[in-house]
């Protein structure tokens, strides 16, 4: 029995997982509240369970797994690996070993990979579609090299105007971007001037992470959302731009100060602390919470106290700075082609210089956002940090500046 063989008998037995419970259209595998993947009632267990596949020996079952992964390397033929995590806790588990973090293998597969650290020598090519009309903003994977017309969504945002600030919240869900939903993972809120950010983590990045209070806690029929890990604001970063009262021409500068990532991490052998399983309280939505858990050789090392504890300097991301084009009177920035429109917004971070030799400024971007569209935008990042903070200091760049500009 040929591989293409077995993998079409298995799209028959689990078809029906796959196209009910990992609908890709909210992000990988979510879709509206009654139904996910964990907690679908309609899958006959029982039928499955008298199938071939659920007594497949071990050995094999982890070949054929195997074979999965590697052969669904991109989006969206990679929805068959979500799917069959979505089986069973045997073939969870499986690919739970199976399925590396993005750091080590430059890939997006579960939702929790949106919070771990992307590749080391590598960008992840992402692009941000704005929407005027509802104050919106939806990230998306790239899928192919020269167009970004299609792509597998990843996050949203929601502009949220107050008195005294704004609030971007973030959430995995493009039809239910609200704080008191299941899918809300953080948020970005700025100054009544928009030149100072914190980035918030819905959730505590390493342990004994310390919780903001705030009236935003989240909070479901008046009790906390999880009864695992206080719910709240958990801080991870904090973005600042520099005043610009003289109202002189040039760009912006910004300074990203990390948190929950230590300046080592960039040093060779560093390692960036990287979550593992999302935590949700309601346990009666979510009964199967390991499925959204990633793991990998080095999840343990990841998992490191608070950085004040550890008494280990933050990481610190400067944006480069743009070099002034005589010919074309402008200041320019080496974008190799991934941005085409000059904006005010366009921007690269590399690690300040405070986090290496004194007086040198470091040649490796981090992150780098720039403008190909009216209200379109390409977002590329890689390690240490995640795609949910590399969104969050985006949405930053988007928001009007007073005193800035």
């Amino acid at each position: 029995m040929s591989f293409r063989s077995i993998i079409q008998d298995m799209k028959g037995e689990i078809g029906n997982i796959s196209r009910k419970g990992f609908d890709m259209r909210f992000g990988y595998g979510m879709r509206s509240r009654s139904h996910r993947v964990v907690q679908d009632n309609s899958v006959p267990v029982d039928a499955f369970q008298q199938s071939c596949w659920a007594n497949m020996p071990p050995e094999l079952l982890r070949d054929v797994l195997m074979r999965i992964e590697a052969s669904e390397s991109t989006w969206p033929p990679r929805k068959n690996v979500v799917a069959c995590a979505g089986v069973c806790r045997n073939w969870r588990e499986l690919l739970k070993e199976i399925v590396t973090v993005p750091e080590i293998s430059g890939k997006l597969t579960f939702p929790i990979s949106l919070k771990q650290p992307g590749p080391r020598d590598s960008l992840i090519q992402c692009y941000i579609k704005r929407s005027r009309s509802n104050q919106t903003y939806y990230l998306y994977l790239g899928l192919n090299q020269t167009s970004i017309d299609d792509g597998k969504f990843l996050l949203v945002a929601r502009k949220c105007r107050r008195p005294t600030c704004t609030d971007y919240i973030i959430s995995l869900n493009g039809d239910d971007v609200s704080k008191g939903s299941s899918t809300y993972i953080g948020k970005l809120r700025s100054n009544f001037l928009g030149t100072k950010f914190t980035i918030y983590d819905a959730q505590p990045p390493s342990t004994g992470a310390k919780v903001t209070k705030s009236r935003s806690t989240r909070l479901v029929n008046m009790k906390q959302v999880s009864p695992r890990v206080p719910s709240g604001n958990y801080p991870v970063a904090h973005i600042s731009y520099e005043l610009n009262v003289l109202g002189s021409r040039g760009p912006r500068r910004m300074q990203c100060i990390m948190d929950a990532i230590p300046a080592s991490a960039i040093e060779p052998g560093g390692v960036a602390p990287t979550q593992s399983e999302f935590v949700h309280g309601n346990l009666d939505s979510f009964p199967s919470i390991s499925f959204f858990r990633s793991k990998s050789t080095r999840a343990d090392t990841f998992q490191s106290g608070p950085l004040s504890d550890q008494k280990e300097a933050m990481l610190i991301l400067r944006n480069k700075s743009p070099r002034w084009h005589e010919e074309l009177q402008c200041w320019c920035l080496n974008f190799n082609g991934r941005v085409t429109i000059a904006s005010v917004k366009n921007f690269q971070l590399v690690a300040s210089p405070e986090n290496g030799v004194a007086g040198q400024e470091p040649e490796n971007v981090i992150l780098q956002f720039g403008k190909v569209g009216k209200d379109l935008f390409t977002m590329d990042y890689q390690y240490p940090i995640s795609a949910f903070q590399a969104f969050a200091i985006c949405l930053s760049s988007f928001d009007t500046k007073i005193a800035c500009e």
